[in-house]
């Protein structure tokens, strides 16, 4: 599906041979088979059915992270059908759960896009100038209205659906007047799969063109307009930056899934090279150099340590949906959120290009695979959030002292559970990790210092990985696992020689460094002295 041009970019035909406006996106198929394949497989199904119970994100994700890398970034769109679908099941109506929440059947299954990013603001959807009016008109979805304005990139523009911010309240309101609406990119939405498909253009929606990116080709990303274009309120008026949020969350999970995807890809591709290269005139292989395997330790580490932060948070959001969750789980959850997505992104691309360089020069060849992997993988650190972004909503949840207390706790809780051998071997990691936990309590303690959030961020991910990956060594100690000396090994290299105690010092840095340090900044970047600034 995923091979050759099968999945191919999309193309945007914008008028017809007589020069009507029709807007037709031509998808390949193998895009089109690549969503129905992922449907059949329960994706996003799975999270809704809960045959699993609180195990059913950890089941669904998991066969995600199998896909995920050579997906074509088709996890875009039913990453965002999961959140829209997550928001219709806590907040809409009785005919949008019936209708709209997510089937195995590719034929009556809806995808859904999530359109905030405006031109004005980015990430800051308080600048939204898309205006929704009330009709008066009442439909089976809810009250109607008519949605006017610009979405400066929709990821998912193939999509049958859409949840949008738009603005019900006043400019001055700023995020406080918005609300959030389902908006059918095609009218009819409810119709039989019989019935023809109507025109792209029949809710008023138009595309401007299609979005030049550096990767995820396949994706259709696009600049829309919309001109009176019906759609339904979802949830109470002005409460749309808060009605949204689930979107946020789940989708940011899904981010460190094709992180850690793509990732898990690279790494596969450089150990099974290793396997077959000859060296030394053709008399060893290369996973017999010592020196080589080493290189892929470092990577093997890395996965590790994404693979486990990633569904730590995972089990935690599935236990969340099915309301098993204890308090102080809700509280590690809304931090570490943020956290993983971010961490997952940094340090992936990274791992992803090491991987790449194992091959030497036929790593660099775009028939491998490594190319479309990273180009793709880097719009993780940008997509639902940079990492600048994410640290400062970290620090607005580690702002309520019980939910940073949790956290650390949640630490030294798994610290003291391990057998006296274990400790014992991890001495100089414990060490580690309580001058970590020391350093982000002081830090992220109000008023957090303008420069300490990016690093703080950074610093949570290795003490979250760290502690995720303790408790899996502490259950293979526990239960005698053929690999519970590796596993604590794990969680030594990861701790003390994989950039952790720089973190620490970096959070140092930046907490004491007052505006002196920021004035600096300015002059380097502008090139004008201080006295100027």
């Amino acid at each position: 599906m995923g091979n050759g041009n099968r999945a191919a970019p999309p193309r945007l035909i914008q008028y017809d041979q007589w020069g009507r406006r029709i807007d037709e996106l031509e998808i390949s198929d193998g895009w089109k088979e690549l969503k129905a394949y992922s449907q059949k497989e329960g994706i996003p199904g799975i999270f809704y059915e809960r045959k699993q119970r609180e195990y059913s994100r950890l089941y669904g994700f998991a066969k995600v992270l199998l896909m995920v890398g050579d997906s074509h970034e088709i996890f875009c769109p039913l990453s965002m059908t999961d959140g829209s679908a997550r928001v219709i099941e806590l907040l809409g109506s009785v005919e949008m759960k019936n209708k709209i929440l997510p089937r195995r059947d590719p034929t009556v299954a809806f995808t859904s896009g999530q359109w905030m990013t405006e031109r004005p603001g980015g990430s800051d959807v308080s600048q939204t100038e898309t205006i929704a009016t009330v009709t008066g008109r009442n439909n089976v979805f809810g009250p109607t209205y008519t949605l006017d304005g610009f979405k400066w990139f929709s990821s998912a523009t193939d999509s049958n659906i859409s949840v949008a911010l738009a603005r019900t309240g006043t400019v001055k309101e700023g995020s406080r007047g918005l609300s959030l609406f389902l908006v059918p990119l095609r009218l009819p939405l409810l119709r039989s799969p019989t019935d023809p498909v109507p025109s792209s253009t029949s809710n008023n929606i138009f595309i401007h063109r299609l979005k030049n990116k550096i990767g995820t080709h396949t994706l259709p990303t696009a600049e829309l307009s919309l001109e009176s274009t019906e759609a339904y309120l979802i949830g109470q008026p002005e409460q749309g930056v808060k009605n949204i949020s689930p979107v946020l969350n789940i989708t940011r999970v899904w981010s460190a899934i094709a992180s850690v995807g793509g990732l898990r890809k690279c790494l596969a591709i450089a150990t099974a090279y290793s396997n077959v290269r000859l060296i030394n005139g053709g008399k060893r292989l290369l996973r017999d150099a010592p020196l080589h395997v080493s290189q892929l330790a470092e990577i093997n580490l890395l996965y590790r340590a994404l693979m486990h932060l990633t569904f730590g948070v995972i089990r935690l959001m599935g236990k969340a949906e099915c309301g098993v969750a204890e308090e102080g789980e809700l509280k590690r959850l809304r931090m570490l959120t943020p956290t993983v997505k971010a961490f997952a992104a940094e340090k992936a691309c990274a791992g992803m290009e090491e991987a790449m360089t194992t091959l030497g020069g036929a790593g660099y060849m775009e028939e491998n695979g490594f190319g479309r992997s990273i180009r793709d993988s880097l719009v993780e650190k940008i997509w639902e959030g940079t990492t600048t972004v994410l640290a400062l909503d970290l620090v607005r949840a580690a702002q309520d002292p019980a939910t940073l207390k949790e956290f650390v706790t949640w630490v030294q809780r798994t610290l003291t559970s391990c057998p006296s051998k274990v400790a014992t071997q991890l001495g100089e990691a414990f060490r580690i990790l309580n001058d970590a936990l020391s350093e982000l309590a002081f830090a992220l303690r109000k008023p957090v210092a303008p420069l300490v959030p990016r690093g703080a961020l950074i610093l949570t991910g290795f003490v979250a990985s760290a502690t995720f990956l303790l408790e899996h060594a502490v259950w293979a100690h526990v239960n005698l696992e053929s690999t519970c000396d590796i596993d604590v090994e794990v969680v030594r290299r990861w701790v003390v020689e994989n950039g952790l105690p720089a973190a620490i010092e970096e959070v140092k840095r930046a907490r004491s460094a007052g505006d002196e340090r920021a004035m600096t900044n300015l002059a380097i970047v502008f090139e004008k002295s201080k006295a100027k600034l």
